[in-house]
């Protein structure tokens, strides 16, 4: 019997490669064309940016909530904890994130998104737009057909990133009760892909690593001009 510390984390992988992104490619068929509608979510959420308020802030909310509940229902309920049975201990903290973007964005407002010209502002923009624009193109950019691809709204990964880069926009600073179950996804992806040999699971770990590192950061203090 071998020794513990001789297992490594592909010893743990409860499915292969190959049966994970033939799930992708299932799912993604059955979806069609949801892609163009949850795309179609993510350009209006950088639309609605432009100008922060509190309705739109609740828009977003509210676009956010419904995308974490399709994604921990159709994707890791029905699908993904078919190969995976660990994954049905994910679907509550899914419906956790959605309710905390119901509650506190939609039914009290408290969440304005706001980009500003600092690091976090920068890397919230940066980030949300490689979820939606450049995660899809990851497939073929690995030799993987289309139908393969992970796509912002219906796939966990890219949705997880990009909320993240939302939350890196708030005003009156980040809300970590939010932030919390972006990351452990972001993590436990992150390692089920390297698990797996994939190399889209470093863009999951430095996601991870720089939200919190912008989120820890501490704002920088106005200079005070009034000297009377």
């Amino acid at each position: 019997m071998p020794e513990w510390w001789s297992y490594g984390l592909s010893d743990f992988l409860l499915f292969s490669p190959r049966t994970y992104y033939r799930l992708l490619e299932h799912y993604n068929r059955a979806m069609w064309p949801a892609q163009l509608l949850a795309t179609a979510l993510g350009l209006g959420i950088l639309g609605l940016l432009r100008r922060p308020t509190t309705g739109h802030g609740r828009i977003i909310s509210a676009i956010l909530g419904l995308l974490w509940i399709w994604v921990s229902w159709a994707f890791i309920w029905k699908r993904y904890a078919t190969i995976n049975w660990a994954a049905t201990y994910v679907v509550p903290l899914f419906a956790i994130e959605a309710l905390l973007f119901f509650w506190i964005g939609v039914a009290r407002g408290r969440l304005t998104f706001r980009p500003r010209r600092t690091a976090a502002g920068t890397l919230g923009i940066a980030l949300f737009i490689l979820a939606l624009a450049f995660y899809p193109l990851l497939a073929s950019l690995a030799g993987r057909p289309w139908e393969q691809a992970e796509i912002f709204g219906l796939a966990p990964d890219p949705t997880a990133i990009a909320t993240l880069s939302l939350l890196l926009l708030l005003d009156g600073g980040v809300r970590w009760v939010l932030l919390a179950v972006p990351i452990l996804w972001c993590l436990a992806s992150g390692a089920t892909l390297w698990a797996m040999g994939s190399r889209e699971a470093v863009i999951l770990f430095a996601a991870s690593f720089f939200v919190i590192l912008a989120a820890t950061r501490p704002p920088l203090k106005r200079r005070n001009h009034d000297y009377s």
